[in-house]
């Protein structure tokens, strides 16, 4: 086990501020505070940047100031929290546009030469991610294969070498009570005060 982040760098790749994802970002921010944590956040709708990689890795796009921040505030954290909703099995299209931007070789990975093989540029680094669904989580685990969490975990953090990487899906929130949302801020809370 690697020993406890002190370097907390929340993601929000939500883009509607009135969503339910900030709630869990202010809580896992406040838990994460209190517990004396050094905490920065990240609000993906507020960056100025370019979502489109348009060369792809053919070309090289210069990073607008936001992402080389974005950059170093990754450099510097010890524990990646990210947060986001699920749509259509996948990513909010602004969140993936962030991660094609900045995940960039040479700084999140090395391919190479004359290899099939990589070095993880982000090694020393574990992350949550903290993901809703508008469906219970068991059965976008069950019937779906839970294709975003495994994307995001195993095919870019775990790629990279961000290492353990643990998964929070919440749900069904079109249905759910203030009561049960309560619980889950409360436990955004907890996971924030544990740096987890």
């Amino acid at each position: 086990m690697p020993p406890a982040a002190k370097r907390i760098l929340l993601i929000n790749g939500h883009p509607d501020r009135e969503s339910f994802n900030f709630a869990l970002a202010a809580a896992y921010k406040a838990g994460a505070i209190g517990a004396g944590f050094d905490v920065r956040e990240l609000v993906i709708r507020d960056l100025q940047f370019n979502p489109n990689l348009g060369g792809g890795y053919r070309t090289r796009t210069e990073l607008e100031p936001d992402l080389l921040r974005a950059q170093e505030w990754i450099t510097w954290a010890d524990h990646l929290v990210w947060i986001y909703p699920v749509w259509w099995g996948g990513l909010p299209a602004l969140l993936k546009g962030f991660l094609d931007r900045v995940f960039l070789p040479g700084f999140a990975f090395r391919k190479r030469e004359n290899s099939v093989w990589w070095d993880k540029l982000l090694r020393g680094k574990s992350a949550r991610i903290i993901s809703t669904l508008d469906q219970p989580p068991w059965y976008y685990w069950l019937f779906n294969g839970q294709p975003s969490n495994r994307a995001m975990k195993k095919n870019t953090l775990e790629f990279c070498g961000v290492s353990p990487v643990r998964v929070t899906t919440i749900g069904p929130l079109r249905l759910s009570k203030p009561a049960t949302r309560e619980k889950w801020l409360q436990h955004a809370g907890n996971l924030g005060a544990h740096a987890r």
